[in-house]
């Protein structure tokens, strides 16, 4: 019995690298899927850094340019359409093909799937977030997060926060097509709170203060504080850590495997 014991704990991992790398093989085969993580962002932000007047300093918004507060918004648009469009998807349609039903009888255990699409997607928002700081560097002189430490203490906990709210996603959507259906009602509303169509900074106060209640629009501000040097605002961190908290107790209260 205590055989037993002592190897379990070494095959489950073996098992769980051997998902790992099953599942990026087929990451890496979604080209489609890349695009709209990788590309979308950064095309997008040079698309805004083109217009002129966003590339000049306003009064508005400290003396910022507008290009320099759609660095952070590229890195949560590639976050909302990794963690909501592209992962859910997979997830459901590996249950409804009773993928995950099958895996939940064999010693690989079904987890493992859902811990390989998190790290895949996670590390899929990391590269993203690289080049979309590295075009606004060198293309358009954006300055980098001058508070780092911050600003990856903020970009880690956003990335958890949305990624657990795809798997809500994935939860509360029982076939792929309910997930689309949902997935979309929730994109629309993340890329306004994240401040896609308006920077947050750039809102009416009130209407700031409601979208900072948001795990995205909380992520958001404590963003731009890090990149203008300052400690993000603990309240910010809080939201957003919340967020994660409560999206994590979610997704496992309403997941299910079949």
């Amino acid at each position: 019995m205590s055989t037993i014991t002592r190897t379990r704990p070494s095959a489950v991992k073996g098992s769980a690298t051997a998902v790992l790398r099953a599942e990026a093989r087929l990451f890496l085969r979604e080209p489609v899927s890349f695009f709209w993580m990788l590309g979308f962002p950064t095309i997008l932000l040079c698309i805004l850094g083109a217009i002129p007047s966003f590339r000049e300093p306003s009064t508005d918004i400290d003396g910022l340019r507008v290009v320099d507060l759609y660095v952070p918004i590229a890195i949560l648009l590639a976050m909302i359409t990794s963690g909501i469009q592209t992962m859910p998807p997979v997830l459901t349609g590996y249950r409804e093909r009773g993928i995950l039903r099958r895996m939940s009888t064999t010693p690989v255990r079904a987890g493992s799937l859902i811990g390989a699409q998190i790290v895949l997607h996670g590390a899929a928002v990391a590269v993203s977030a690289s080049l979309s700081l590295a075009v606004g560097r060198i293309v358009f002189h954006v300055a980098l997060p001058r508070q780092l430490l911050g600003y990856l203490v903020a970009f880690v906990l956003a990335t958890l926060a949305i990624l657990a709210l795809g798997a809500a996603v994935s939860a509360v959507g029982r076939t792929a097509k309910i997930t689309q259906t949902v997935g979309t009602v929730v994109f629309f509303p993340s890329m306004f709170t994240a401040g896609v169509w308006l920077p947050v900074a750039s809102m009416p106060d009130a209407l700031q203060h409601i979208v900072s209640l948001t795990p995205l629009g909380a992520a958001a501000q404590a963003l731009d504080e890090a990149a203008a040097g300052h400690w993000p605002s603990w309240t910010h961190l809080g939201v957003t850590a919340l967020w994660t908290v409560l999206l994590i107790a979610a997704a496992r209260r309403w997941f299910r495997w079949e």
